[in-house]
């Protein structure tokens, strides 16, 4: 009798382990456009990609902006793509065992390590961010393919290739301009529902007017910094301009 409900405790436990046990999904896409470029890079794995973890419903990721102590890290509804990002795959990276308010200050413990000021195209981008969370939630980074691109950047600065410095302006990776109502699809992808729209961590309720200040979907597209007309596009740490995919949200 004593063996049998000393058992019973034990059982209870496990399932309530199991009850908490969650998901961790890392969404990847690919920056290039579609074509025979972006294809063969995907294909050798070196392509230039963008990557989000997904947990609980939300898809957390890591960009950059100018404004100094403000987390560049937001979330927004899964497989949403980045402008000018095609979605590629989905990993099932590992579970964690981790409550959801454990998971929470996981999260804005990372949102205090990866501010916007410090994004960097090489060095702490947005598949740093996912390694870095993966291996917070589940003891284990990201796939280092994810960053092949960037390595290579580091290693060999003179073969960095031009879309991570200056991103494709309506251009097919096979050198071929995009149709008019190609743009317009373009920015109807953009213009997306409040229930999709890229919010930063811990910003929730507080949209500021920044957003209102574009002079047009165009101009947010192509990189200003949400002050108007005139202003220079959004640069990471090291100068570079940020292509559209790796910039945060205004709020």
């Amino acid at each position: 009798m004593p063996s049998r409900k000393s058992q019973k405790p034990a059982r209870s436990h496990r399932s309530t382990l199991s009850l908490q046990k969650t998901e961790i999904i890392i969404n990847v896409y690919d920056l290039l456009p579609p074509g025979r470029v972006s294809s063969t890079l995907w294909f050798l794995g070196t392509s230039l990609l963008h990557s989000g973890v997904v947990i609980n419903g939300k898809e957390y990721s890591f960009g950059g902006h100018d404004r100094r102590g403000i987390t560049g890290v937001y979330w927004t509804k899964p497989k949403t793509e980045p402008p000018g990002g095609t979605f590629r795959c989905e990993i099932l990276h590992g579970f964690t065992l981790a409550s959801q308010a454990e998971i929470d200050t996981i999260i804005r413990d990372a949102s205090e390590e990866f501010l916007g000021t410090a994004y960097n195209l090489l060095t702490k981008n947005c598949n740093h961010f996912t390694s870095f969370l993966c291996q917070k939630l589940t003891g284990r980074p990201g796939p280092s393919w994810l960053n092949r691109a960037a390595n290579i950047g580091v290693a060999l600065p003179c073969v960095v290739p031009r879309d991570w410095i200056e991103a494709p302006d309506f251009e097919t990776a096979d050198g071929e301009l995009l149709s008019e109502d190609d743009h317009a699809d373009e920015r109807s992808r953009m213009l997306r529902g409040s229930e999709e729209q890229p919010r930063l961590v811990g910003q929730a309720g507080q949209r500021g007017g920044s957003e209102m200040e574009w002079d047009s979907e165009e101009e947010r597209r192509r990189g200003g910094n949400g002050k108007g007309k005139g202003k220079a596009p959004a640069k990471d740490s090291a100068g570079r301009t940020l292509p559209a995919a790796e910039r945060a949200p205004s709020s």
